[in-house]
């Protein structure tokens, strides 16, 4: 029987052991540009390892997940880390694992405000890109090189994500 996940906000500190949460932290807030702007630095760090690897910025634009939705794989990229921030001011899922002996385990689901974005390090597992409610587009920063930097993991039984 396919087992419930709650969904729970996304912190910094809750999100830890599979990556960085990015938004607007005033600790790490500096002025430039003549005091005109507010930088909010170094919040996350890509990585890119491998032959020819480099870091590349795209636009994603997900399409709602309809609920209750049932979680049946997820992903991780052995090579790099993979961000995503929402250009849109919407809430979305994200859904992640601990890794348990070269497989997913119990996923963990956070719901993001429309104004976090995360960095997933390299070698987490994840579900892929999860919208809520309508269209939405995200700046995701990811590798690119050689290598086969994608795997999947299919559950024998899904878990079931209700409506958030």
């Amino acid at each position: 029987m396919a087992e419930t996940l709650t969904i729970r906000p996304l912190t910094p500190e809750a999100f830890a052991p599979f990556g960085t949460v990015i938004e607007a932290d005033p600790a790490a807030m500096r002025h430039i540009n003549g005091g005109n702007t507010e930088r909010y630095h170094a919040l996350a760090e890509a990585e890119a390892v491998g032959e020819d690897a480099k870091v590349i910025i795209n636009i994603f634009r997900g399409s709602p997940r309809i609920f209750p939705y049932a979680v049946d794989m997820m992903e991780r990229h052995p090579f790099g880390s993979q961000s995503f921030s929402p250009i849109d001011d919407r809430p979305w899922l994200v859904i992640v694992a601990q890794d348990e002996g070269g497989r997913p385990g119990r996923p963990q689901v956070f719901r993001a405000s429309g104004r976090q974005g995360v960095n997933y390090r390299r070698n987490v597992w994840h579900h892929p890109l999860m919208t809520v409610g309508a269209t939405s587009d995200f700046i995701v920063v990811d590798r690119l090189g050689g290598g086969v930097n994608l795997e999947e993991y299919f559950f024998d039984t899904p878990f079931i994500v209700e409506q958030p």
